[in-house]
């Protein structure tokens, strides 16, 4: 039986991992759990789950929550909770399903404690790639992606020799927005952004996919998991999203993960692989009800935030870094009405030409570089 610490429960992935841990009581138990500010359904789930210790965002839900789960339950909050449930003496696995750059400190924390890293959580690769890989290695842990396009590409890579491999081709849905061209974005609302046509996800991932930039740190967060450049990484459209990535070898074979969309699917395999388990109401690939898949190469005139994500991901150092936190709080600005969504590109664009490099930084520079990003951000909408 795999332990499992589930950071960010009541989100899209962390009820989606809990579903998963559900079905297979036999193989899976939840040992801690974080959640945000839903302390409601956070204590569902702890009477349910039963872990042994949770986390919540602040000082005021903690002792709310206390009254609300079993006194056997230990209850922390804000930062130090979140490493606190990371370095459980229990727990083989930890499921990074945090949402932004404070995903980060609890990954290398549970690194350090020798936990293996389930990785939905892409913001930790884009802003500090380069620590969370060599990290890996030294503490001798496992990196496993979550994502459904990295987990695609992890399952098509499993017994080949990276060495021969062409290209990596992760495939996009477009998002919301994807058969509109750039006029017809002027003046799109918040719910019209937040209607994905194929995926149920969070607010602001679905808001990234709108704009493509969802995908631009997938790619940044593809050339650390898989130590690939830049040059071998492409992206396709791909509408029905039933191709979830794909794998170019140097003989011209392609290796394609397909299935349906559905979550639960790279959640499972992260939690149970080398072994794959019965996934439970799991929709079954009819290729001949499809009938039609559709490609098409991306206009990074159209795009500008994938195209911006590469640009970033090259010039490396704490270009990511200020790419990924303009984009949080233009993300956050945008679904609380302060701007149209077409703004949400021209504030990325300008924090990273107001940026001067940084090269190799250390955790604490990448800190800094993020906070002073958000800061000269926020001044400047007021």
């Amino acid at each position: 039986m795999k332990t499992i610490i589930l950071l960010g429960s009541t989100g899209s992935i962390g009820v989606q991992t809990l579903d998963v841990i559900r079905a297979h009581p036999e193989q899976f138990k939840l040992h801690a759990l974080t959640c945000g500010k839903n302390i409601t359904l956070a204590a569902k789930q702890i009477q349910e789950f039963n872990p042994a210790f949770v986390s919540v965002q602040n000082k005021e839900d903690k002792e709310k929550l206390e009254t609300m789960v079993p006194s056997s339950v230990k209850v922390g909050f804000g930062s130090d909770g979140l490493i606190e449930a990371v370095e459980q003496l229990k727990g083989d696995i930890v499921v990074n399903a945090l949402m932004g750059s404070v995903g980060l400190e609890p990954t290398l924390a549970g690194m350090k404690a020798g936990k293996d890293i389930g990785l939905a959580n892409k913001e930790t690769l884009v802003t500090a790639g380069h620590i969370v890989t060599e990290w890996a290695k030294r503490y001798k842990v496992n990196l496993i992606p979550i994502d459904s396009e990295h987990s695609a590409i992890y399952q098509c890579l499993e017994g080949n020799s990276e060495k021969e491999v062409e290209r990596l081709i992760l495939t996009a849905s477009g998002g919301s927005f994807r058969d509109k061209s750039r006029e017809e974005l002027e003046g799109v609302t918040v719910n019209d952004a937040l209607n994905h046509p194929n995926w149920s996800m969070g607010a602001k991932i679905t808001i990234d996919s709108a704009t493509m930039m969802n995908k631009g740190l997938e790619v940044i967060e593809a050339r650390w998991l898989f130590d690939m450049p830049y040059e071998m990484i492409d992206v396709i459209l791909h509408k029905e999203s039933m191709i979830h990535s794909m794998v170019e070898y140097i003989d011209g074979s392609v290796l394609a993960h397909l299935g349906m969309p559905d979550m639960k699917v790279p959640i499972q395999y992260a939690l149970s692989l080398p072994h794959r388990l019965p996934l439970p109401d799991k929709k079954k690939l009819n290729l001949w009800e499809i009938g039609t898949l559709h490609f098409e190469k991306p206009d990074f005139n159209r795009f500008r935030c994938l195209k911006m994500a590469y640009e970033a991901g090259k010039v490396a150092g704490t270009a990511p870094t200020v790419l990924n936190a303009a984009n949080e709080v233009a993300v956050d600005a945008f679904l609380n009405g302060r701007i149209p969504f077409l703004e949400i590109e021209t504030i990325i664009e300008k924090a990273l030409e107001k940026h001067d490099v940084i090269s190799n930084p250390d955790l604490e520079t990448i800190f800094e570089v993020d906070r002073r990003t958000r800061s000269v951000i926020q001044t400047d909408m007021k």
